[in-house]
């Protein structure tokens, strides 16, 4: 008997709603990528690096690489830091094959630098007539500068097809995302807007989907009937490393919390969409998000569902590590959190009572990149069981990807004695960088990996009121020393 297969329906090209399809000819991929804060260090450290993994790969053919800064850089010192940041791409990637190296030269060779004040009207303007379209224009630059530069860019000077790329922090405030999300709206569509999260690569929310979704047995337990709790916690043990600049005026909970962490908790607990087009996927994370508040619905004791530390000196394996007041460019009256832990409940049917906990910080122990998701015990246990009934857990690593299941069994020994027991798995991973992965998905102009703008002004929405009662001191600061796991009475530093 002969079996035959039906062909695949095609996912259908889909905007988000409210936002018109992009006019014809204005799509297609990206030929020019335009760096603003070139000469920066997020250019310099992450993002070139992502660049280079993506065209030694082999994935990103006869893209043009335009890097603009406020900095009088000559075109030597611009093929410097190139040569920098692209030297384990052209020398050490596994994932690099011939053709691909041989593109990055090539481009890394026509590559360009221009000294240009976005903030001045025309000058952005007068750039893009000397570059390809379609172009990709990333504001690797402070938000307000980004914001200014937008404000002061005119619609007609933009190439078609021009997409924005919008790297995080974005905005400030609930208020100010939403008036930035306008300033952007006057430019481009929804669509041809990236807000950056490298947290969002393709590999983590595919795992995740793919794990959820594909498994019956995953999805029918996936509520608060079956679950007690979730954790996401990126823990890590990098310090300041010459950040201050930027992160004493953020901290844990604005660096990490309301961007990044948040997204991912949106993806574990959204509801299936009927395609992985990007407007059934970022449509069901911004259902999951308007659902959410800090605490359960209407309450506002803080102290109770969010908390706050600031390492003091320790030791970080044979590094001495000094109290954060005490690093170069730390301001004490910032009162900066470098660890922070905030308890999100999504209010609807599903989750309705399940605590998703968040936790990110800087200076601890040990790097821990994971989501946990603790099952509710069984409702009776037979008598006559001996040994430790144990939650049932299961741990989704980020970076590596990796998958772990703890559960209960008997034995080995005796038979009436439970031991817990640990499946693992690995997970798909990306071989090319996380900046690489999100731009990827710029260069091919699909948004399904950007943080669309109504779910960003939500992420501001939910921390905002902790956010406040942090700086009125109503949450106190607890300590921790560094290379320890935090603070003793945490829940989360205990736990292994």
């Amino acid at each position: 008997m002969t079996k035959t297969t039906a062909p695949s329906a095609p996912v259908p090209s889909t905007h988000d709603a409210g936002s018109p399809a992009a006019a014809p000819g204005s799509g297609g991929r990206i030929k020019t990528l335009v760096i603003l804060g070139a000469s920066g260090d997020l250019t310099g450290r992450l993002l070139l690096p992502g660049v280079a993994r993506l065209i030694a790969s082999g994935r990103a053919s006869g893209l043009s690489l335009v890097g603009a800064g406020s900095d009088d850089w000559t075109a030597a010192r611009w093929q410097e830091r190139l040569d920098k940041s692209f030297a384990e791409a052209l020398t050490d990637d596994p994932a690099a094959t011939k053709e691909g190296r041989a593109e990055l030269l090539r481009m890394k060779k026509a590559s360009r630098y221009q000294q240009v004040d976005v903030t001045a009207k025309g000058a952005l303007g007068e750039l893009l007539k000397t570059v390809e379209g379609p172009v990709a224009l990333y504001f690797a630059l402070p938000p307000a500068i980004s914001e200014e530069a937008c404000k002061v860019v005119l619609k007609k000077e933009l190439p078609p097809g021009t997409r924005l790329v919008m790297e995080k922090p974005f905005g400030s405030s609930a208020a100010s995302a939403k008036r930035l999300n306008a300033i952007l709206a006057r430019l481009v569509h929804e669509d041809h807007i990236h807000r950056v999260d490298h947290f969002l690569g393709k590999s983590t929310v595919l795992n995740i989907m793919g794990l959820r979704f594909a498994n019956r047995l995953l999805e029918h337990s996936w509520d608060s009937a079956h679950i007690e709790k979730v954790e996401i916690i990126f823990d890590e043990s990098l310090t300041l490393e010459n950040r201050a600049r930027y992160y004493d005026h953020a901290g844990a909970g604005r660096d990490m919390i309301q961007s990044h962490l948040l997204q991912i908790m949106a993806i574990m607990a959204m509801d299936p969409p009927a395609t992985l087009g990007e407007n059934d996927v970022r449509s069901n994370i911004a259902a999951v998000l308007r659902a959410s508040t800090i605490g359960p619905q209407g309450t506002s004791d803080f102290t109770a569902h969010t908390r706050r530390a600031r390492y003091t000196a320790g030791e970080i394996g044979d590094r001495k590590v000094p109290n954060y007041l005490d690093e170069e460019g730390v301001d004490p009256a910032n009162g900066t959190e470098t660890l922070a832990e905030v308890e999100v409940y999504v209010n609807n049917w599903r989750w309705a009572g399940v605590p998703f906990i968040l936790r990110s910080g800087k200076a601890l122990g040990r790097t821990r990149k994971e989501a946990v998701v603790t099952f509710r015990p069984v409702p009776h246990l037979p008598v006559g069981f001996k040994g430790a009934d144990s939650p049932t857990r299961l741990h989704i690593g980020f970076g590596p990807d990796t998958l772990t299941l703890d559960f209960d069994v008997n034995g080995p020994g005796n038979l009436f004695t439970l031991d817990r027991v640990q499946l693992e798995a690995e997970l798909a991973s990306n071989p090319v960088l996380p900046y690489g992965e999100v731009l990827d998905g710029v260069l091919a102009a699909d948004p399904l990996l950007s943080v669309r703008g109504d779910t960003a002004e939500e992420c501001w929405r939910i921390v905002e009121p902790a956010f406040a009662a942090w700086k009125a001191d109503e949450v106190p600061m607890a300590d921790y020393p560094a290379g320890s796991p935090g603070p003793e009475g945490w829940t989360t530093s205990q736990e292994e």
